[in-house]
Parts: structure tokens; sequence; C-alpha cells
């Protein structure tokens, strides 16, 4: 079976890599991290590979997963699923050939994958070197000013789809250009050390969507837990999504 996520925008996570290091501010409460570390303590096999401690963790190593390949072909129902929750399939450490080889499942199956990374910019260099099935939408996280230059570098690439998580939101998007972009996730972080999201923040990335005519969700606010403070924003509740892809 997929893996279990409480995760409101998709439904299912897979996960043929796992492990990652940290790269930017909005990495530095990261949930996989702790996670990882618990899940080593547990003896949970794909979780036995340290990373540096300086950027990674106990159990956060990267390591590709050849086994988790064959997953997808046993989901008797086309879903939606979320690539990579516990890591981040454009990091250095992961191999191009097995890239292409999630990249051939995900095209060979019937459902719908979103793909989330930190690295624009390897994302954009071998974008060129992947075969782009129209089931694969392809994100970056953006979750402050420093970081809108992932836009630039998405925006090079051939996905069906192509979309942003602000999440976790840690500043104002000035000017946020929404160009070739068709989905915005956007929220606040959550857990014991997280930092507050300003709602001007939100409501500007809210209405940079509004203008541009591109599909906002809202996450959460966050707080001590993912639910402490609600998910609506000025009153709503804010699920829209992109058209779905149709199953091949």
């Amino acid at each position: 079976m997929a893996d279990g996520t409480s995760i409101e925008w998709t439904e299912a996570s897979w996960n043929p890599t796992t492990g990652c290091d940290r790269v930017s501010v909005g990495c530095d409460n990261c949930y996989a991290m702790t996670l990882s570390k618990r899940l080593k303590a547990m003896g949970a096999p794909k979780y036995q590979t340290d990373g540096d401690p300086r950027t990674s963790g106990p159990g956060f190593g990267v390591a590709v997963h050849p086994e988790s390949l064959l997953l997808p072909y046993a989901w008797r129902t086309p879903r939606t699923v979320f690539v990579n929750s516990m890591s981040d399939l454009f990091h250095a450490r992961v191999p191009l050939p097995f890239i292409k080889q999630v990249f051939a499942v995900m095209t060979d199956t019937p459902h719908t994958y979103q793909v989330l990374t930190k690295r624009a910019r390897r994302l954009r260099q071998i974008a060129h070197k992947i075969e782009w099935p129209d089931n694969v939408w392809m994100g970056v996280s953006v979750e402050n000013a420093d970081t809108m230059v992932r836009i630039h570098d998405l925006r090079h690439v051939p996905a069906a789809v192509r979309f942003l998580s602000c999440e976790p939101l840690l500043g104002p998007l000035p000017g946020l250009d929404l160009t070739g972009i068709g989905w915005v996730i956007a929220g606040g972080e959550s857990g014991p050390r997280h930092r507050p999201m300003d709602p001007d923040w939100a409501f500007g990335v809210r209405d940079a969507c509004a203008a541009a005519e591109v599909p906002f969700f809202f996450k959460q606010w966050g707080g001590r837990t993912p639910k402490a403070a609600g998910r609506e924003l000025d009153g709503e509740l804010w699920d829209e999504m992109p058209e779905r892809a149709v199953a091949l």
C-alpha cells in the first residue's frame, strides 16, 4: 500500500528515496528529519542511513530504494500521490538513472504524481534529460523572498502542472510572478519550534493567485500542531486545485 498521509492536498505518499540535507531556512524545523530519527530507532529498514550531522541527522542520509519502484503498480485505483514526502528526488546524491526510473514508473501507472523540490537549479539542469508524462506535477518550495529564484528555474521545466509550495511561509513574497505556474499551496509552520506566519504574507499570496487566476490552496495557519489554528483564511477554506490529470 501507499504510505498513509495527513497532507490535505494529496491522497498518498510514495518514497522511492529517503533522506535529505538542509539547504535553506525553510528546512530549519524539518518534520521529515525528526521523523527519520524516530523511524531509525524503531528499526525501519529505509531509515538506517545516517546523514551529515551538520545538515542532516540519524536515519536521514540520502538513500535510494529500488524495491519501492514496484509499489505504484499494486495500487488498484488511481490516486494523487506526493512523491518523496521524506526526501528530495532532485538531491545531488540521487543519481540521474534512478530519477529516470522513478519517472518511468510514473509514466507507466495511472496516478497523478506531485513532485516537490528545493533543488530547483538541478531540476532545471537535468529536466531536458527526463521524459515528462502528463500525470506529473512539478513544484518548488518557496518560503520567502530569498527563495523566489526557484520559480524562475521551474518555468523551464516541461511539466503538465508547475506548482509552488509556500510552506512554511516565512516572509512576504513581493512581486510574486505566477507566469507559467498552475497551482499554489501556502501555509504556516507547525511543531514545537514553529515560526509564526504574518497574515499579510498569506493574503499577499492569495491575492497574487486571484489576480493571475491560479488555483490557491491554503493548508494551515500552523502552530504547535498542524491543526492548532485551523485552515480558514479570511473566513474561508481555500481548497482550489488544478484539473486532475486524466488516468492513462
